[in-house]
């Protein structure tokens, strides 16, 4: 029987950029390029007003009206159980696959929005990591 990808995902990933956490399901065998096009269809639809890195920032960082108009970077955490450690560049190109990556069900990635003619590897992650007030007070 066909595997009904709708229904049955292969992997969940947790994009992180800024105060902002999309959880997408995904497929392995999706080139970059289309977790570009999707991640990109999601924030414009949830975030039209653009994203905010900090919860004190005022005006959030508006969205790139067309695909073309922007490049995405990704990265993993440097250590999955301390997202505050900061991130790897995966240096992702837009063919390469999420298995090819190394992505897996449940993974963290920040993604930076980039101009593209940017480096990707110069790509700075900025992801706020809810404290839990216990830890504030140690």
């Amino acid at each position: 029987m066909p595997r009904n990808t709708l229904e049955d995902p292969e992997i969940s990933i947790r994009l992180k950029h800024g105060i902002h956490t999309i959880f997408l399901f995904a497929m392995l065998d999706w080139p970059f390029s289309r977790l570009n096009a999707e991640l990109l269809s999601i924030l414009r639809d949830r975030y039209p007003e653009g994203l905010s890195a900090t919860l004190t920032q005022t005006k959030p960082t508006p969205l790139p009206a067309d695909d073309a108009d922007v490049k995405i970077a990704y990265a993993l955490p440097k250590n999955s159980n301390d997202l505050s450690q900061g991130w790897k560049n995966l240096n992702a190109q837009p063919t390469d696959t999420l298995a090819e990556k190394k992505l897996s069900d449940v993974s963290s990635v920040a993604f930076a929005l980039l101009d593209p003619e940017a480096d990707e590897t110069e790509a700075e992650f900025v992801v706020e990591v809810p404290k839990l007030e216990d830890e504030e007070d140690l």
